[in-house]
């Protein structure tokens, strides 16, 4: 009896040589699948029973997030009505390993008389799928990767593949970008990584902790402390930056010199500071932040006329799901 660990490695091994065998027989129908998808004037509709089912939702999801209209249709559902979801100028992608369900032929025959296009992704060589399909890509597989040769495992990778092949086709082909991504995701990580700006955590406004050129270091802490964003900016009437103090150079002056709040801010403030602009990525000022021998937790934010506009820290950056 194979270890856990062993079985392990068993088992993904099985699924990398179906799906290697898989890559060396994409030929023209593969093409001639994606061909037909770029020319459809309808939508994608997506079906398949059980473990086939599931990846028929995957495909229709992937689709539907990579700019394609697409949507699933249960093929027993599609016999009480849902077929109504099926449209003239649709484009069908069935899946089924062997070819022969029941259910997912019926649907077919109904696609068939609405004039739609067909495309079959199919584990059975010679199977009613397989044959009746304007275009049958080929998902069979020699063996599962299940101990019992039983559950679908090679073969719902296989499909996997396949779907996301044709994906990823329709993708480069259209000229799909990161941009159109985001649109369509902007709730996600990936959205916010491709769409939050710096403007939109930012705080601004009397939230600043901005002090005067020539004010005492009295009064720098008093701000410090008063505004809990660990940075004191100082800049003039105009909103041009001349330096910022943090409470890590609090703590550094503290350790240096005696008189500390004798002093004026002028003295001890770091006249060249990291800053970010507020049109900016917020991930570009996470980068700015993290990506130094010494981590900066707290930027100041300018505009275009490099006026202070604002404050950003890590911690707002973190917050918004960065």
């Amino acid at each position: 009896m194979s270890t856990p660990i062993e079985l392990a490695r068993i088992t993904i091994s099985r699924e990398i040589d179906a799906l290697q065998a898989a890559m060396g027989r994409i030929d023209a129908s593969f093409e001639k699948a994606v061909d037909m998808l770029l020319a459809t004037s309808g939508k994608v509709v997506t079906t398949g029973l059980g473990k086939s089912g599931l990846i028929a939702r995957k495909i229709a999801a992937t689709l539907c997030g990579t700019g394609t209209a697409a949507v699933f249709v249960h093929p027993v559902d599609a016999m009480h009505g849902d077929f109504g979801a099926v449209q003239k100028g649709d484009i069908m992608i069935l899946l089924s390993k062997s070819g022969e369900t029941a259910e997912i032929l019926t649907f077919l025959k109904l696609v068939k008389a609405a004039d739609c296009k067909t495309i079959g992704i199919v584990g059975q060589h010679g199977s009613s799928l397989m044959t009746g399909c304007d275009v049958a890509l080929d998902a069979s597989v020699e063996n599962e990767a299940c101990p019992l040769n039983l559950a679908p495992t090679s073969s719902a990778m296989v499909a996997m593949a396949l779907g996301d092949a044709l994906v990823a086709c329709l993708v480069d082909r259209r000229g799909f970008t990161s941009d159109g991504f985001s649109k369509l995701h902007p709730s996600g990580s990936l959205g916010k990584r491709l769409l939050l700006r710096v403007k939109d955590v930012m705080h601004q406004g009397t939230a600043i902790p901005i002090i005067s050129p020539g004010s005492s270091m009295k009064q720098v802490v008093l701000l410090l402390s008063a505004k809990a964003m660990g940075i004191v900016i100082i800049a003039n009437r105009q909103r041009d930056l001349l330096g910022i103090f943090t409470d890590g150079d609090l703590r550094r002056c503290l350790e240096k010199h005696d008189d500390v709040l004798h002093r004026t801010i002028d003295e001890l403030m770091t006249q060249t500071p990291i800053v970010c602009r507020e049109d900016q990525m917020a991930v570009e000022a996470v980068e700015l932040m993290e990506n130094r021998p010494s981590q900066i937790s707290v930027l100041p934010v300018l505009d275009a006329n490099r006026k202070v506009v604002g404050v950003v820290r890590i911690h707002d950056l973190v917050r918004s799901g960065l």
